[in-house]
């Protein structure tokens, strides 16, 4: 396993997404990944889903203490009264004494983001969450959170695979020392017949879609959460880190990056132009 350092933390850089698993589907998948050695998992409260995963964790007797998990607060949820209540809520979910990382899900443009912020460190002064981050925030947000609001964000979780590029969000992250987290990291199965890819996973014989995930993560202060359910995906996203991309095959890849947007739900702020 490879990690992001930053800010005292350090995230496994690759995790399980778990959208849109739910029931024993669900706690199978998470004891499954952590038993192949995940150490990062990522659930939300619009989920609906978190008890599965606390179950799937509890079932796989891996120590809390060595184990990555993010969870996410929906849009309806941030007020300042919500978010106290959706922190315990999620704890109680989840079946854990804290969260190594809650975020934002999506921005509200109705309710004023320093409010919701400032509800986030509490949590994080009593111990009940250790960082505290973005998600789906283009880099206006970013700034607003950083620059006006002064919160100190650990990542902002974004759609990120060979398809969208997302340079400029990118490009503030890392001058502000955030992180990015890549969901959708293998652009929902389309990565087959990408010509880079292809072309690049034939030289080290590995496949198209390992490829993407190892451009993601040797890019630094980039995570990815592939979703899988199935114990030979799982294992296969996983066998990533017996092989480096050149700085050639990075180029080639980023410069054949494109504009495709495959998740967008209005926040009310437009996404960056690429």
């Amino acid at each position: 396993m490879e990690y992001v350092a930053l800010k005292g933390a350090r995230v496994p850089a690759l995790g399980l997404g778990t959208w849109p698993m739910s029931g024993r589907e669900c706690v199978r998948a998470v004891a499954a990944a952590l038993g192949l050695g995940y150490r990062h998992v990522d659930t939300a409260q619009m989920y609906g889903n978190e008890a599965e995963v606390g179950r799937g964790i509890k079932q796989s007797g891996v120590a809390r203490g060595d184990l990555w998990l993010t969870t996410k607060l929906w849009r309806d949820s941030l007020r300042a009264r919500d978010v106290r209540r959706g922190v315990d809520e999620r704890l109680a979910e989840l079946d854990t004494d804290y969260i190594d990382l809650l975020l934002i899900h999506w921005p509200d443009p109705a309710t004023p983001l320093g409010e919701t912020l400032d509800a986030m460190a509490e949590a994080h002064a009593a111990g009940k969450v250790r960082h505290i981050g973005v998600s789906n925030f283009p880099v206006k947000l970013m700034a607003e959170a950083v620059e006006t609001v002064g919160a100190d964000i650990l990542c902002n979780q974004v759609e990120y695979h060979p398809l969208l590029s997302q340079k400029r969000v990118a490009a503030y992250a890392r001058a502000h020392d955030i992180m990015i987290i890549a969901y959708c990291p293998l652009a929902r199965g389309r990565l087959g017949s990408h010509a880079p890819l292809v072309d690049i996973g034939r030289r080290h014989g590995k496949t198209p879609e390992q490829v993407a995930l190892r451009w993601l993560i040797q890019q630094g202060g980039v995570a990815a959460i592939p979703k899988s359910a199935s114990a030979a995906n799982q294992r296969t996203n996983f066998d990533i880190f017996d092989f480096r991309l050149s700085a050639e095959e990075m180029a080639a890849i980023h410069a054949a990056a494109g504009h495709q947007r495959l998740v967008n739900i209005s926040s009310g702020t437009p996404w960056d132009p690429e």
